[in-house]
């Protein structure tokens, strides 16, 4: 005799599930034992992050004056990588965009392009510069630039595909070359999104310039070098609660400019 309908809603087969969940947790397990991951060395040294921790309060605030010009070196920093980052991304996302580049030889090799440029993590980007350009800032600024181009063209030239073909496909019936279909059809519809990747971008490159100082590429990435070296704990909170307060204060200024536009 079949079941009623009502159970055998109620009780679906979990068999999938459970192979699933076990499969993923076999995974996780293996890696972990591959890679020497043991859980209990952080149990085994607990006592050191405590006493770290307890090293850093009271945070030494008065280390936030002194740190202020390698601060406002870091904001110049993103601020310039990511405007240059965003100019260059700009018809390396048109190339990508297969509603824009239609043959498949176009946007598939400058898709694996962006790609590549994403690949390399941008603290390695600053190490290979700051070797050819010298431990400054223009090292710094040229990495973030480059991780710039890949994550602003990867956002845009998504947001360009997904856009509505109706004044496109009028441009094109009116005889419109591709140059006017890109900047009457297909620039006024993304711009605000693009605009919003280019500020969500800022705020990445201001945390990722804070970091890049560590390999030299200038900004308080240096003080935190500093800071770590002579064991000053205290002033390493200091500088987190500093690039914690910036961040906030760019992501405030950023969100209230995404509201007006989208």
């Amino acid at each position: 005799m079949s079941q009623p309908l009502h159970q055998q809603l109620t009780k679906p087969p979990k068999t999938k599930l459970y192979t699933t969940l076990a499969l993923i947790a076999a995974v996780i397990l293996a890696s972990a034992w591959y890679i020497d991951a043991n859980p209990l060395t952080l149990i085994e040294r607990g006592d050191r992050a405590f006493d770290i921790i307890g090293r850093m309060f009271p945070p030494d605030m008065s280390f936030f004056i002194s740190a202020t010009p390698a601060m406002l070196e870091t904001i110049r920093m993103a601020l310039i990588g990511t405007t240059f980052g965003a100019i260059l991304a700009i018809p390396i996302l048109f190339f990508c965009a297969a509603n824009v580049a239609t043959p498949v030889w176009i946007h598939q090799p400058a898709r694996i392009a962006l790609n590549a440029l994403r690949t390399v993590p941008d603290i390695l980007l600053a190490a290979i510069f700051a070797a050819i350009l010298g431990f400054n800032t223009l090292a710094g600024i040229v990495a973030l630039s480059i991780f710039s181009i890949g994550v602003i063209g990867k956002l845009s030239y998504e947001a360009v595909e997904n856009i509505d073909k109706g004044p496109l496909e009028s441009m094109t019936s009116v005889g419109a070359n591709k140059i006017q279909w890109i900047v009457f059809g297909v620039v006024p519809q993304v711009l605000p999104q693009f605009t919003s990747f280019v500020l969500y971008t800022l705020e990445i490159n201001v945390r990722a310039a804070a970091i890049l100082g560590i390999v030299g590429a200038g900004g308080i990435g240096r003080l935190y070098t500093n800071s770590l070296a002579s064991y000053s704990f205290d002033q390493v909170f200091a500088l987190i609660l500093y690039t914690l307060v910036v961040v906030l204060i760019i992501d405030f200024i950023s969100l209230k400019i995404r509201e007006r536009l989208i």
